[in-house]
């Protein structure tokens, strides 16, 4: 299943590249690509692991940057 997130006021190509690495290695997600100028983020994710796995997503963007917010679309 296919899942968009937009990480507003994401400002670190960094970090969006260390967000990146870390949401594709969440268990259940099969892809990841976090596309810098656009803020957003593009996973691929087993349907059952969802929940969990957008709960990680929020962990992980607030540790790397603690002002970015995480709207799933």
């Amino acid at each position: 299943m296919k899942k968009v997130y937009i990480l507003e006021d994401l400002d670190c190509a960094h970090c969006a590249a260390l967000i990146e690495e870390e949401v594709g290695k969440l268990e259940g997600v099969s892809k990841s690509s976090l596309a810098f100028l656009t803020q957003k983020l593009t996973i691929e994710v087993a349907e059952d692991k969802v929940a969990a796995v957008e709960k990680a997503i929020i962990e992980i963007v607030k540790k790397r940057e603690p002002d970015v917010t995480v709207i799933a679309k």
